[in-house]
């Protein structure tokens, strides 16, 4: 069918079929992202109240006047005490240095699958992609089950006499890397994988035929252009990393105090509301930086391509 069969065949007034597929997904994003995340942004500038809800209203009417009631308590509280400070800290640093593991750690395994025969490409793809098949919680839980002191892992290395004692492998900084490292893994390798995919074989072919060596192919030819790859799979996994929750709480020790954590207490043990939503304002806010630092790559990559 022609453009001008389908165009005929259109009805007069209503949007077109591609006006339709950015509609949906965009109402989809208002809906379900935008608007609570601007509730939560409403209660930020309310006061704590006993009541239901526990917090102030911002819009009062008495005496036939409409008031606001807008309260910067909350967020005064987030930047004069120190144990947001530091727990936006730690959040930062866990998160980093989950994302650097899961780039010296996926990298590797991206190109091991974009390099594969299509037949095995298709299975290790699977590998990658099967997690997501299973409850996020329930893999956490497994975890548990692996790092506890009587669980599978101290199980093999008592086995193997590499230890004579149960080793501590969770309530700690280990548990709490090998949970995070897992659980985001797969949000690093499969955006390289998708641009690892796609490179011009010839490109590193031509520069091997010229006489350069194998690591110098790699940063000459495969690194610079697997970038953007590298910056979407970075964003994915630190942007979820800094927001954390449950891994630190099932996997990590009480001296790993994350945003998370945090904002999980001010809401259901404090009943703190304001103060748990300025802290996730905060958080989005810092959160802001690197997505539109990645925007920048991408328009820059765009208009160089």
């Amino acid at each position: 069918m022609t453009e001008s069969t389908a165009s005929a065949w259109r009805f007069p007034g209503l949007p077109s079929g591609r006006t339709w597929a950015i509609a949906i997904p965009f109402a989809f994003l208002l809906v379900f992202f935008m608007l609570p995340f601007l509730l939560v942004l409403k209660i930020s500038f309310a006061q704590s109240a006993m009541e239901v809800p526990p917090y102030t209203a911002l819009l009062q009417y008495q005496d036939q006047q409409l008031s606001f009631l807008l309260s910067l308590e909350s967020y005064i509280t987030i930047f004069s005490d120190d144990i947001y400070f530091s727990a936006y800290a730690s959040s930062v640093k866990v998160a980093f240095f989950t994302t650097l593991v899961c780039l010296l750690v996926g990298y590797p395994a991206a190109w091991l699958i974009a390099n594969a025969r299509p037949g095995v490409r298709e299975l290790l793809l699977m590998g990658v992609v099967l997690p997501f098949w299973t409850s996020y919680l329930v893999r956490i839980y497994a975890w548990v089950g692996i790092l506890k002191d009587q669980g599978l892992a101290n199980r093999l290395l008592l086995w193997s006499g590499m230890t004579d004692a149960p080793l501590q492998l969770m309530h700690n900084t280990i548990g709490l890397y090998v949970g995070m490292v897992y659980s985001y893994l797969p949000y690093m390798v499969l955006p390289l994988y998708a641009f690892l995919v796609k490179m011009d074989r010839s490109l590193p072919e031509a520069a091997r035929d010229l006489g350069a060596q194998p690591w110098e192919v790699f940063f000459t030819v495969t690194l610079p252009l697997s970038l953007p790859g590298i910056t979407a799979g970075c964003l994915l996994v630190f942007i979820p990393s800094v927001g954390e929750y449950v891994i630190p709480e099932l996997l990590g020790s009480s001296s790993d105090l994350m945003i998370g954590r945090v904002m999980w207490s001010d809401f259901f043990n404090s009943i703190a509301w304001p103060l748990a939503a300025a802290a996730t304002g905060v958080m989005v806010a810092l959160l802001l930086v690197p997505m539109a630092w990645f925007q920048r790559v991408q328009s820059r990559t765009g208009a160089v391509a």
